[in-house]
């Protein structure tokens, strides 16, 4: 199984119809999960309020934020994504049981403890840098899922790459700064050195757009 820059494992995507995976280049920053429920109400006479009554309930949604790089290869970064849009594409190998039409695949994204069975319902993807001849090479991309599966346990932890406190992550963007990075996960630039030690960066400064860094607890 490949490996993420920075040797973490990778978060993946899976088409659950052919079993690809789509393994993320870097791991996401943060993720987002959101349920919405369904009320109805009825009219009470003199009262402010009207009763409220549940309907149903909604499907949770997950949303994250992918970035991909291929720069240092100089190759098609969107080799690297397109796998992603193909689990928003109609599959033969996916068929409603009720009228025989095709949909498109469940998928799965998968974190550490964290699973998530769902189906893709929105991607934007945004091409940043590309080489002399036009061909892409860095991108994000934004996917939305929606739930497919009741799981009530993953939100039991955090996601890792095994036991012990959360991996946090940060992709580093122009005019970052190591000090300016701890004053903002851990509110105080003073802890720039546990980054540069984790990280084996000699020189607080010399920090390259789009590179990973392990942020570690502190102690």
């Amino acid at each position: 199984m490949p490996n993420t820059r920075g040797d973490l494992a990778p978060a993946t995507i899976e088409n659950l119809a052919t079993h690809d995976k789509v393994y993320c280049m870097f791991n996401p920053n943060e993720y987002t999960l959101a349920k919405t429920n369904q009320y109805a109400t009825d009219k009470v006479k003199g009262k402010n309020t009207p009763k409220v009554k549940f309907s149903q309930g909604g499907s949770e949604t997950l949303k994250l934020q992918l970035f991909f790089d291929s720069y240092a290869e100089g190759t098609d970064i969107r080799a690297h994504t397109q796998a992603l849009w193909k689990m928003m594409m109609v599959s033969d190998q996916k068929k409603n049981q009720k009228n025989n039409k095709s949909e498109p695949p469940h998928v799965a994204f998968d974190w550490g403890v964290f699973h998530f069975e769902a189906v893709i319902t929105s991607i934007s993807q945004k091409f940043t840098l590309f080489l002399e001849d036009g061909t892409p090479v860095r991108t994000t991309v934004d996917v939305t899922f929606q739930q497919v599966e009741d799981k009530q346990d993953h939100h039991g932890q955090n996601p890792t790459s095994g036991g012990g406190p959360p991996i946090k992550t940060h992709i580093v963007q122009a005019e970052d700064r190591l000090d300016l990075i701890a004053a903002h996960v851990y509110g105080d630039p003073t802890q720039w050195r546990v980054i540069a030690r984790e990280n084996g960066i000699t020189h607080p400064l010399h920090l390259r757009e789009g590179q990973q860094l392990i942020i570690p607890a502190l102690e």
